[in-house]
């Protein structure tokens, strides 16, 4: 969600400067199930355009006509849609819509928790009933330090409050350079995942051969020193046994939530046991990273389905989640 709250403070800014009126909508609470649950945000701004969305997209009509007060009065209130009766999805939404009006001490410290990697906390306060109070309102701590979103201060006694811990955007790092790693990069940047990309500086390219890439290292194998943090994964995909090896050399005492390599499960084996030959005291923390062939087995043959297989796998990595088709999944989606 982090990465969709990084659009909305960038649409924020651009929007004023054109002088535009900007409201916040926050699910803050769910009686029941729903295409997204609670924290999900987005932005609506009075020229009638809205970044991000709170569900599938059949609720945000609504969620503007309701944000049409907030415009006016610049108070904050909460809306609530049973989607019961309207959708797919029973349940009931609490959305606390807000005046996002936050001052260049909130922007400035923003990116720049945005740019240190620093988690953020929001607290939102709202009671789980339809109408306008003047203490509804959202709260967030970057660097523990506390910033309201909006001018007018507001007194949170006697609210209920949700409270949110973002951790920093997702990071794919991808060495390689060849057809299937600008594919893989395409795609995780349009999930919200920011991308870094390493290449060998003699393939002569640079970051705009890699659509979406946030950043871009050129560098050889042997003198590569990464600097990533557990919110990481890395994918192998140089097409290259040595180099593929020296990377992992590289990586070795590197925090990462995911280590992907390409290729059969004999040549993962090979790797693994030169690996061992030259570093016998590597630990059986940083092997079990590793995940070769990567991807899950969906049957994926152009790159472009490999990469969803490969991003899926990452995705069921990080969240801890055995993969399994939903229809087979006893309880609800989300447990």
């Amino acid at each position: 969600m982090t990465h969709e709250l990084k659009k909305i403070v960038s649409a924020y800014e651009i929007a004023k400067s054109e002088g535009i009126s900007c409201v916040l909508a926050t699910v803050v609470a769910l009686d029941g199930s729903s295409y997204r649950r609670p924290g999900v945000r987005m932005l609506l701004q009075d020229n009638g355009k809205m970044i991000g969305a709170v569900s599938g997209g059949c609720v945000e009509k609504e969620v503007f006509r309701q944000a049409l007060s907030v415009f006016s009065s610049k108070l904050s209130k909460i809306m609530t849609y049973d989607g019961r009766y309207r959708l797919g999805c029973e349940g009931i939404l609490y959305i606390l819509l807000e005046p996002f009006e936050p001052d260049t001490d909130f922007i400035k410290n923003f990116w720049k928790a945005i740019e240190q990697r620093t988690a953020m906390k929001i607290t939102s306060h709202y009671q789980k009933q339809h109408g306008t109070n003047t203490a509804f309102g959202s709260i967030f701590y970057l660097n523990d330090t506390p910033f309201q979103v909006r001018n007018s201060p507001f007194d949170t006694s006697g609210t209920l409050s949700f409270e949110q811990s973002l951790p920093p955007c997702f990071k794919l790092v991808i060495i390689g350079s060849e057809h299937d790693a600008v594919q893989l990069c395409s795609f995780a940047a349009m999930t919200g995942w920011e991308v870094t990309m390493v290449v060998n500086p003699r393939e002569e390219k640079s970051i705009h051969d890699f659509p979406g890439a946030t950043d871009f290292i050129s560098v050889e194998a042997e003198v590569f020193e990464p600097d990533f943090d557990a919110h990481t994964a890395v994918v192998l995909m140089t097409h290259s046994y040595v180099k593929d090896l020296q990377f992992l050399i590289a990586l070795r005492d590197t925090r990462l939530s995911y280590l992907g390599l390409l290729g059969p499960s004999r040549r993962r084996e090979k790797l693994f046991n030169e690996l061992l030959e030259r570093y016998p005291e590597i630990s059986e923390t940083y092997l079990e990273l590793i995940h070769g062939p990567a991807g899950i087995h969906i049957g994926a043959e152009t790159p472009q389905e490999i990469a969803i297989s490969v991003m899926a796998e990452i995705l069921s990595v990080v969240n801890k989640k055995e993969p399994i088709l939903l229809k087979a999944k006893e309880g609800s989606i989300h447990s």
